[in-house]
């Protein structure tokens, strides 16, 4: 265990600075120079323990352990004794190297929402004496750091990052998701179009322990990103994800694989969701029906408000954006009337929907074009609109998001986002 901290000494260090300084002994003899410091990532979060340290002795380079360390300074760190193993330094499962994996990396930013460049670390001492992992300097005005300037960007906190360290056989032991649940699932998306391939392979190996936030993830991508992403899988894993998909998105996702793998992707899916998209796939992209989600929540006329607000909190696999509105249909399963979901809360329970829907709702048929279907929304300032067949029997429903998608141009998609700041609790 490391010794009682001296009050005396440094309880703050900057890696920039500890680096290639001496590592001497308790008479004060030079073993070495420091190379590199050894963190932990703990599963649970909070700030990673320095457990180690990698020397250079000679041409050697060799493990020194955080407990044989008896003070850190900002010249040399001071060993209790001359004894060291010299059996060249192998890195183990879940050891993060702040040199060589983090100082001058890329981390993704969970504050912001963007991926930023370690530039600096800070190391604190705790009260017990054991240095942990603390801080971050993401700017790049080094010259500010020198001794006298005071640094116009401090260090920000550890814990609003997510280190993207590229050694694949530490992810399985390191705390999944603990900072990405911060960001949301569009938030996420971007980052993945901007992150380098490896940094996408390191993302999307943690966002994959949550099926639904894969799922999320991947409708937010545009076309290209998401077949790019989706090629480099098994059939079994993009059938895992489309069958969490959408079944609108999911069916964007098969049309946009190539035709031999589509069919072998959709075999492994679901019977329910292979059903459905195949039969979305008849319609053509730029439709309504190639647009419309078949998730929707029509209900007899002769319902009342009370039962359709139940139906609402049934319906937890329903698309939150097509229950903006509810339909009503009559016993031969015509559409007769939709009701906006504020209505239906303030109607009398006991009322039937009849009474409350407004009648002859807008609507299209599955051939429509876009232009048509954004004018309709636009003009009629509708947020959902359905979609029926020559019988006017619904079909599906298109939601404003599925029109946004389609129609804001591409150039403007590649904006930068403005920053999103998110609360920083663990």
């Amino acid at each position: 265990m490391p010794s009682a901290p001296d009050p005396a000494l440094t309880r703050r260090l900057v890696l920039s600075r500890l680096l290639r300084t001496a590592a001497i002994d308790a008479r004060g003899q030079r073993l070495g120079r420091l190379v590199d410091v050894i963190v932990r990532l703990p599963a649970e979060g909070g700030y990673p323990p320095v457990t180690g340290l990698v020397a250079e002795f000679g041409r050697r380079r060799v493990f020194i352990p955080a407990a044989v360390v008896r003070a850190w300074r900002p010249d040399r760190v001071e060993l209790v004794s001359a004894r060291v193993d010299l059996r060249a330094f192998q890195r183990r499962e879940g050891e993060v190297l702040l040199h060589a994996d983090v100082l001058g990396h890329r981390l993704l930013d969970t504050t912001t929402a963007r991926l930023v460049h370690a530039h600096d670390i800070e190391l604190t001492a705790g009260p017990s004496g054991v240095w942990v992992l603390s801080g971050v300097d993401v700017h790049r005005l080094r010259w500010l750091h020198r001794p006298g300037h005071h640094p116009r960007h401090p260090f920000r906190d550890w814990l609003g990052f997510e280190p993207l360290i590229g050694h694949q056989a530490s992810l399985h032991i390191r705390h999944p998701l603990v900072r990405l649940r911060r960001l949301r699932a569009a938030e996420l998306a971007d980052l993945l179009e901007n992150a380098s391939a490896p940094e996408q392979r390191e993302i999307l190996t943690q966002v994959h322990t949550d099926p639904e936030l894969e799922a999320d993830v991947f409708e937010e991508l545009d076309e290209d990103q998401q077949s790019h992403l989706l090629s480099g899988r098994s059939d079994a894993e993009v059938a895992e994800v489309i069958a969490h998909m959408r079944a609108d998105d999911a069916t964007d996702a098969v049309a946009g694989l190539p035709q031999d793998r589509r069919r072998r992707v959709l075999a492994l899916l679901p019977d329910d969701r292979r059903a459905t998209v195949t039969y979305l796939l008849h319609y053509h992209a730029a439709t309504a029906g190639g647009l419309m989600g078949v998730d929707v929540l029509a209900l007899p006329e002769d319902a009342t408000a009370r039962q359709a607000v139940q139906a609402v909190r049934n319906a937890t696999a329903t698309q939150p954006e097509a229950l903006a509105n509810l339909y009503t249909v009559n016993p031969g399963g015509r559409l007769t009337g939709t009701i906006g979901l504020v209505a239906l809360l303030r109607a009398d329970p006991a009322r039937p929907l009849r009474a409350i829907a407004e009648p002859d709702p807008v609507t299209v048929t599955a051939d429509a074009d876009q232009i048509e279907i954004a004018t309709l929304m636009a003009d009629f300032n509708l947020s959902t609109l359905p979609v029926v067949d020559d019988d006017r029997r619904l079909i599906g429903v298109i939601t404003i998001d599925d029109v946004l998608d389609e129609t804001i141009p591409d150039n403007w998609r590649r904006r930068e986002p403005a920053p999103h700041h998110h609360n920083t609790a663990a």
